[in-house]
């Protein structure tokens, strides 16, 4: 058997260790500076997303995701400098990514409509919303789902995919709602007097706006009354304070001056048939 020493200064061996040590400093390299160009393309990317306005949240996991790829781009770039054969692992990465993306495809269709959600932003936190058949005040708005907080103070999670493949209604969307109501009258009634006395109720209040001037139709002749169509702007924070106040107004107003508010009614008429 060779002495330890013979073998440690035989030249092929040292020849060898020169050579691999080489080239596992410079995949140590590689993979150095490929983690650091990942970290700065990462920060980059995320910034240049927030610029852009999307949601940080949408920032943060985008440049998340570039500092994964470029990370992995440089270990396989390591892996291939020191002689590693990576094509049998990649091809099992492939496969593994692709099962994995099969068992999760419901998470990954809330990821792309969460990314959608965020990118567009029909609606973002605190607006007051309809979505995903809910109505309520969206608290957060996730990559995978979407909280909101009904008006019974229930807090309600909802799949993002559900979300962007219905409609989006935002109650919030503008500074302004418009006011519609219904105010039946009796056909006994005098039809101008109801829409003045409207009129004049309209005006005493000031969070109802001047203009767009406020409209008063004769909007339908109904079974058992004269449906008068009232429509008036106010700002969107009073809305249901303003309307609330506009029908009881309007109900006191046509007490004092003899306006009915007919009940739903119906004439039976009864025949006596005659013995045959």
């Amino acid at each position: 058997m060779e002495d330890v020493t013979e073998v440690l200064t035989r030249p092929d061996l040292i020849e060898m260790l020169i050579t691999w040590g080489a080239r596992l400093a410079i995949a140590i390299v590689i993979f150095i500076v490929g983690r650091w160009l990942a970290k700065l393309v990462g920060r980059q990317l995320e910034n240049a997303l927030n610029r852009a306005h999307l949601d940080p949240t949408l920032s943060q996991f985008g440049g998340t995701i570039a500092t994964a790829l470029i990370t992995i781009i440089a270990v396989i770039a390591a892996l291939t400098h020191l002689g590693v054969q990576v094509t049998s692992l990649v091809a099992i990465l492939g496969a593994a990514t692709l099962a994995i993306g099969l068992a999760m495809r419901d998470s990954l269709s809330n990821f792309a409509a969460g990314a959608m959600l965020m990118t567009y932003r029909p609606f973002k936190a605190g607006d007051f919303v309809e979505i995903g058949g809910q109505t309520g005040v969206a608290e957060t708005v996730g990559i995978f789902h979407t909280r909101i907080r009904t008006t019974t103070n229930q807090e309600i999670t909802i799949p993002n995919s559900r979300i962007y493949g219905d409609v989006i209604t935002n109650y919030s969307a503008r500074d302004r709602r418009r006011i519609d109501v219904t105010v039946g009258i009796s056909y006994d009634d005098d039809i101008a007097q109801a829409k003045q006395l409207i009129r004049d109720v309209m005006s005493e209040d000031e969070r109802l706006h001047k203009e767009p001037e406020p409209i008063i139709w004769v909007g339908d002749m109904a079974d058992s009354s004269i449906d008068l169509w009232v429509k008036v702007w106010t700002d969107l924070d009073p809305f249901w304070d303003a309307r609330s106040d506009l029908l009881e107004n309007i109900k006191r107003r046509f007490d004092q001056e003899g306006i009915t508010i007919p009940y739903p009614q119906r004439d039976v008429h009864l025949y006596q048939q005659g013995d045959a």
